[in-house]
């Protein structure tokens, strides 16, 4: 079939067309064209970037970046995969989206700036509501479907920098539950973390998960770019997950991974001043309950005591807040447990 306007129940019809197949055998390159009349182009469009690989009968993939616009690392690897994955190495199907949200990726922004939206808090969307609304409505009623694995790259974006990091959700179906985790072990992050969501509503996780789909999300850096760590870390992950899905030939490449946890919200700081932020510990450091893990000094005024703040619970520190300057609200600190450590496969 082509990416075309479907019929749709009552006389509902999607806006978004695309300009090639999503079932032909091969490589097919192209775009989802989503209608978007502006002051500076009345009859313009959206063009979100697919490619389509496709070999016989086997297994799909759901590979996305750019779900916010910050985040590098998955645009970079899914790039470099639409261009060098061919078909006969296949079994099965492919569809890439390096940059699902193009809007906030052409602007380097976390949220679109059409409508100020948070595409990962606007699912399932609405196929007649704003622009970020209309993309992830046909996100999840065309293309999630299709798919058997979903693999949605994150990283920290501008605010936020992580220890890189495979994830699977903890999910009150087990069996789905444990379908995701060996995915996630399968991507072989140097951290896996079994997570729980701060506020899952909206998100491109949940709705794959309710669609019963396996899924596995990442947390690669931050800090606004990548790495030439971080973007190998993803591109290895590709493989092995295709590997996994049973798509790609191959053995899953090991390499030794940390296992944390993400029990409950005491992982979690926030800061409840606005200031400096001084951090007492870094990235990777091990931190016990009641440990002094950052400062917030004020930012307008000398002679005036620094807030100390405190890790909640032992483990260690995961993600932190960049860059120098909090408010009130900010995140400041994520502790996961400490598992285990899962050696390399020999």
């Amino acid at each position: 079939m082509f990416l075309h306007d479907p019929p749709r129940a009552g006389g509902e019809s999607m806006s978004i067309t695309g300009t090639m197949p999503l079932d032909a055998q091969g490589v097919h390159h192209g775009f989802f064209k989503l209608p978007y009349s502006r002051d500076d182009s009345a009859w313009g469009s959206v063009m979100i970037p697919v490619t389509v690989i496709a070999n016989g009968d086997g297994p799909t993939a759901l590979l996305t970046g750019a779900n916010h616009g910050d985040e590098y690392e998955g645009p970079v690897a899914l790039q470099e995969l639409a261009v060098t994955l061919r078909a006969e190495e296949i079994t099965g199907r492919v569809i890439i989206l390096p940059m699902m949200n193009l809007p906030a990726f052409a602007e380097g922004s976390r949220c679109s700036p059409i409508d100020g939206a948070n595409m990962n808090r606007s699912f399932p969307g609405r196929a007649d509501g704003t622009v970020t609304q209309k993309i992830c409505h046909y996100i999840a009623a065309e293309l999630v479907p299709l798919a058997d694995i979903v693999l949605d790259f994150h990283s920290g974006g501008r605010t936020l920098d992580f220890l890189p990091f495979a994830a699977a959700h903890i999910l009150d179906d087990k069996a789905q539950e444990a379908a995701c985790i060996a995915a996630m072990q399968a991507f072989n992050a140097p951290y896996s973390v079994r997570m729980l969501e701060i506020d899952a509503a909206g998100m491109f996780d949940t709705e794959v998960e309710n669609q019963g789909k396996t899924f596995v999300t990442t947390e690669l850096g931050g800090a606004g770019t990548a790495t030439a760590r971080s973007v190998g870390i993803a591109r290895k992950g590709i493989r092995n997950l295709l590997i996994h899905a049973g798509i790609l030939a191959g053995d899953v490449q090991k390499e030794p991974t940390i296992q944390l946890d993400m029990p409950d919200d005491r992982c979690f700081v926030f800061s409840q001043h606005a200031g400096l932020i001084d951090y007492l510990v870094d990235l990777g450091d091990m931190v016990k309950a009641g440990q002094a893990i950052a400062r917030i000094w004020p930012a307008d005024r000398t002679g005036v005591p620094a807030i100390t703040y405190h890790a909640l619970r032992d483990g260690i520190l995961t993600a932190r807040h960049v860059p120098g300057l909090v408010k009130i609200g900010d995140f400041v600190a994520l502790v996961a447990e400490v598992i285990s450590e899962t050696p390399a496969s020999k």
